[in-house]
């Protein structure tokens, strides 16, 4: 169905009034609104909302405006350089080793969950699907190659095993659906962090910790901003996208021409710009902590950070078609039970090590989001700590084609 805008003009006006409402109730001091957003956090109406103008609304579409591709490729980098300028790179390292067991926990899951799924499904569904075994399984691949790693392993997934385009579109809209579903469960979580941590019984002392000395340092720093601290902290940020995009477009083509070897080696997501614009826009916001522009903090740098990350959640909402949820039940059933896999995994072992929830929702998110949307889930629980979502991703990036390769032959293992 054709939307009734495709003005890009008029959609960003659209999902920006969406944005304002949001934070304008939430801010509300009416007792309805207060009530209300007690059960529902402002983030996951930032998410939805723009998903239902463009289905059942018809207002705006998310496959017919640009404004994702602009977001992710401009307003994220900016944002990341931005949120990382005032981190405590030495409390993030305090975060300890739990935060790294929960990432590949939430890989296990994902791995192990691909092929637990499809033996559930066609065991108790066996005339379910209009695909043959060896499709089936080759599709999949797709979707653990983008659940571990991101679109470029998704991509390599889909030239290793051969998978039929027709096939590959299906697979693409199962794996966001499912994926975007479970980011609103994890938006939602972070609403009740305490209570989530409660039940897993887990010690979340270094993740308050780091949020509290960030926090300290933003009100230590804090001044009212001048036109001049303004432009240089638009500078700092889209000077770094800048050279982000710059060396992105520099290495990619060189890594491309060798994409071979790298694939022989899994190492295919070295070929994907965007990986590279993530790796090193990240790099410069680190970086920039060390030195004097940490103090851009105090004119609100990690607030401009947030607003970026708040509209690229909402184009990533108004690029989920629910509608498509009809359409492929078979293949969601999988995917559904796939998820479920993932999650149980995750939860099992955050109580096994009293893992903070912070941990589960960030290792899952840069597993299954990738760098686009595991910032977003960290700063639903502080915009400070948002960079650990961030370097968690491009771990994900790096382990992505591993881990896809490994599930896909245990999932030709179950169906043959």
């Amino acid at each position: 169905m054709e939307p009734i805008f495709t003005n890009d003009a008029i959609v960003l006006g659209l999902l920006l009034i969406v944005l304002a409402f949001v934070f304008y109730t939430a801010s509300s001091e009416t007792p309805f609104w207060k009530k209300f957003y007690t059960y529902v956090p402002p983030i996951l109406l930032c998410y939805f909302l723009p998903a239902l103008l463009a289905w059942p609304l018809g207002l705006i579409s998310g496959e017919e405006s640009q404004l994702y591709f602009v977001a992710s490729r401009y307003l994220l980098p900016a944002s990341l350089i931005l949120l990382c300028i005032s981190i405590d790179f030495k409390g993030v390292l305090n975060l300890g080793p739990k935060a790294l067991i929960m990432f590949f926990a939430a890989t296990l899951g994902i791995v192990l969950g691909g092929p637990v799924a499809l033996l559930i499904t066609t065991s108790l569904f066996p005339d379910l699907f209009d695909i043959s075994a060896n499709e089936l399984w080759r599709g999949l691949s797709t979707i653990a190659g983008s659940w571990i790693g991101g679109g470029a392993n998704q991509t390599a997934m889909k030239e290793i095993f051969e998978v039929d385009d027709n096939l590959f579109a299906s697979m693409i809209v199962v794996d966001v659906v499912v994926a975007n579903i479970w980011m609103g469960f994890l938006l939602y979580g972070a609403n009740i962090s305490k209570r989530v941590d409660k039940w897993l019984k887990a010690d979340n002392s270094a993740v308050e910790a780091l949020r509290e000395k960030v926090e300290a340092y933003q009100a230590e720093v804090a001044r009212i901003p001048t036109t001049t601290d303004l432009f240089v902290m638009l500078a700092i940020a889209f000077g770094g996208v800048a050279v982000s995009h710059w060396g992105s477009d520099l290495i990619a083509p060189f890594m491309s021409d060798r994409y071979e070897t790298l694939q022989a080696w899994g190492l295919d997501s070295l070929a994907s710009g965007f990986f590279w614009l993530i790796v090193i826009a990240t790099t410069i916001g680190l970086a920039l902590s060390f030195t004097k522009a940490r103090n851009m903090e105090g004119v609100g740098a990690s607030k401009w950070g947030s607003v970026f990350i708040y509209i690229l959640v909402a184009t990533i909402g108004m690029k989920m078609n629910l509608a498509e949820v009809f359409d492929n039940l078979e293949l969601f059933a999988i995917g559904l039970v796939w998820m479920l896999i993932h999650v149980s995994i995750l939860l099992l072992v955050a109580k096994l090590i009293r893992a903070p929830f912070f941990f589960v929702a960030v290792g899952s998110q840069a597993n299954v989001g990738g760098a686009a949307s595991a910032p977003v889930v960290a700063s639903a629980f502080s915009p400070a700590l948002a960079p650990v979502g961030a370097l968690m991703a491009v771990l994900g990036y790096a382990l992505g084609t591993y881990g896809a390769l490994i599930c896909a032959f245990l999932m030709r293992g179950v169906v043959s």
